[in-house]
């Protein structure tokens, strides 16, 4: 397997299997507990890294279905105050945004990876990206988020995402399955289908990001909001650990790291 590099942090390999904080910047969130707002951003990603976070994850607009839009301009304007925190701050950053024009605004601060949940679809936000040298984690798209449906489509997706990165000159990456309810055509049966057949995205030989951290999914088979979904998170993320996931994307970093540490023992890999 190739590695990828966040700043110093390698991911992928021999390496530690590596822990991502999710800062969330977004009150429209589907887990409202999770809001940070953007003045606390600098004390919460101390926090995380303190509890066993490798690196912090921030973006500030909701994905989810069903919430609230906002503009670009907000979108913006919250990463310009969260970013602007962490400059000079010694903490990996990857920025959570899949408009171009948000990623112009969080190029100016001290980032050192970004997150597209659109696989790179988008030729402006891939030239971005290719002409900052900075490595992505990229999900599963081929137009749009989650509209690969299913195992086939999804590895489908994957192959394409590849030959994105490879066409524009980024090395480093980590591959994310797109696993969670993004669109009206997916179910939870096709988020069950990914995890239980997450080995398979091995093949590519790339790093693979789990980030089921209290989706749907899990809800709905648990009959439980989002507040309560951790130890459902929990139980499929020591699955997808199990089944070659290098980074795992969590909101719950002490929780996170507690069961990477036990599974890196129990596995020998300490």
């Amino acid at each position: 397997m190739q590695h990828c590099r966040v700043n110093k942090l390698v991911i992928g390999g021999d390496a530690p299997i590596r822990l991502m904080g999710v800062i969330n910047c977004s009150p429209e969130s589907f887990y409202s507990d999770s809001y940070v707002p953007t003045d606390a951003v600098h004390a919460k990603a101390v926090e995380m890294m303190e509890q066993g976070a490798d690196l912090v994850d921030i973006g500030a607009r909701s994905t989810a279905p069903n919430t609230q839009a906002i503009s670009g301009s907000e979108e913006a304007s919250r990463m310009e105050a969260a970013l602007a925190q962490m400059d000079r701050s010694g903490i990996p950053v990857s920025v959570d945004t899949l408009h171009p024009g948000v990623l112009e605004v969080c190029l100016r601060h001290d980032i050192h990876a970004v997150n597209d949940i659109s696989g790179l679809s988008s030729p402006e936000y891939a030239r971005l990206v290719a002409d900052s040298g900075l490595p992505a984690f990229v999900m599963a798209s081929d137009y749009q988020p989650g509209d690969a449906v299913g195992l086939v489509k999804t590895i489908a997706a994957l192959g394409t995402v590849v030959c994105r990165c490879e066409s524009y000159g980024i090395k480093d990456y980590v591959l994310d399955p797109g696993i969670g309810l993004w669109t009206a055509m997916r179910s939870p049966e096709n988020d069950w289908e990914l995890c239980q057949n997450f080995e398979r995205f091995l093949a590519f030989g790339r790093p693979l990001l789990a980030a089921v951290s209290r989706k749907s999914f899990i809800g709905n088979l648990i009959n439980r909001e989002p507040v309560d979904r951790l130890a459902g998170s929990l139980a499929v993320t020591i699955m997808l650990l199990q089944k070659g996931a290098s980074v795992v994307r969590t909101h719950d970093v002490p929780q996170t790291a507690d069961v990477i540490r036990v599974y890196q023992r129990m596995a020998g890999r300490q």
